[in-house]
């Protein structure tokens, strides 16, 4: 999920332990994505090349790619959006589902801000400034979309292809992608999750209509 992070519903005791291999996968895919923020952090996205971001790390640039098609999913690439189906099904089995995808949606936001609020920053500020990332932002956000659509179909027992539900979980995604550009072209101003909740109030109730 490109631009947040999924509020964890089990806690670490109840989740199934890694194993060593994985444990070294993620470390890996960390430290990775530390050294690219610190070289952008000090030469711009465009100077940072992959030698000099493996040589931060300490890997090869093979594993880089390994890890990462592209120097832009490591910028957008992360772990979460396997988590927002399980959030969602952690939600009360009665909760009608839009108020259920809605606190699903406004806590992996909020969570993904309050883990690392600098990280957040530059990672939306480089979808705003950077057109490779901007570009492949929108390509990486339709596996988010799927994602929902798994959710949605899941939480309303409809088909998760059928066009009702890929077309309510697309306008999520443009709405999530759509206030990301906002709150970063905006200069980080706002809270990220209320900007989150007014964009899917707009989505649930429509455009609401201007003081005469």
């Amino acid at each position: 999920m490109t631009c947040m992070t999924a509020a964890q519903s089990t806690s670490p005791a109840d989740r199934p332990q890694l194993s060593l291999r994985e444990r070294k996968k993620i470390k890996t895919r960390e430290a990775i994505r530390r050294a690219t923020y610190e070289l952008v952090r000090e030469q711009g996205y465009d100077a940072t090349t992959i030698d000099q971001i493996a040589e931060r790390a300490e890997v090869s640039p093979s594993t880089v790619f390994r890890y990462f098609p592209t120097k832009e999913d490591i910028v957008l690439t992360d772990e979460y959006d396997p988590l927002l189906l399980e959030e969602l099904r952690a939600r009360p089995a009665d909760e009608p589902w839009p108020d259920s995808v809605r606190h699903m949606l406004r806590e992996a936001v909020r969570t993904g801000v309050e883990e690392d609020a600098e990280v957040a920053r530059l990672r939306t500020r480089l979808m705003v400034e950077v057109p490779a990332v901007r570009s492949r932002m929108m390509q990486s956000m339709s596996v988010t979309g799927r994602v929902l659509c798994s959710a949605i179909g899941e939480r309303t027992g409809r088909d998760p292809g059928g066009l009702e539900v890929r077309v309510t979980a697309m306008a999520l995604v443009g709405a999530l992608m759509e206030t990301t550009l906002y709150w970063a072209e905006n200069g980080h101003r706002d809270d990220f999750p209320d900007l989150v909740d007014r964009a899917l109030e707009v989505l649930q109730r429509g455009l609401p209509r201007l003081d005469s």
